[in-house]
């Protein structure tokens, strides 16, 4: 998944949270807001999706002049810049790429004429909601339900996550058949 030079933002409030554990307040707040953080990660991973809209760079290699960006779901492309092995760059305007729309948010940048370039630097927006509370109430339940599973399991006793978690996540999940992603 790509990478975002902006770490998302977690959509389920150290409040909310502290009150799901029945902890008093700043109750080992440090702690609750890292689970927090840790608990949206995992999330976004089970789901193949970014929760909240931020901004992403990527240099991807080009194949057949398309690239895929890897966060989904794709709002819109900032940039896109050819890249070539002689460190040339070539910013590429609206009318030089298309974006063609796949299933779940995906995307591929197909280059009018990629000439020599082997590369593409795209900055793009991807996200599943435009802020915290646009998130979907059951994957912010998921989230605080894993928070409660990690910060019960801290002190290393190994139980597996209770399956309403991922039935909670399920409707949100990309998956694709042959790996692709």
């Amino acid at each position: 998944m790509a990478t975002s030079p902006i770490p998302g933002d977690v959509p389920v409030s150290l409040n909310e949270a502290r009150g799901w554990l029945r902890l008093g307040p700043s109750i080992d707040d440090a702690v609750v807001a890292q689970l927090l953080r840790a608990a949206t990660g995992i999330c976004e991973a089970y789901i193949g999706q970014w929760l909240i809209v931020r901004t992403a760079e990527e240099t991807l290699p080009l194949r057949s002049g398309a690239a895929r960006p890897t966060a989904r779901p794709v709002i819109a492309v900032e940039t896109a810049t050819l890249l070539t092995r002689e460190e040339g760059e070539t910013i590429l305007g609206a009318a030089d790429y298309r974006l063609m729309r796949e299933p779940g948010g995906a995307v591929q940048l197909v280059v009018a004429a990629p000439g020599d370039a082997d590369r593409v630097r795209i900055v793009y927006r991807a996200g599943l909601a435009d802020g915290v509370n646009a998130v979907p109430e059951a994957i912010r339940q998921g989230i605080v339900r894993m928070t409660q599973h990690l910060y019960d399991a801290r002190d290393g006793t190994g139980a597996t996550p209770p399956a309403v978690i991922a039935a909670l996540w399920q409707p949100w999940r990309m998956l694709s058949l042959g790996g692709a992603r």
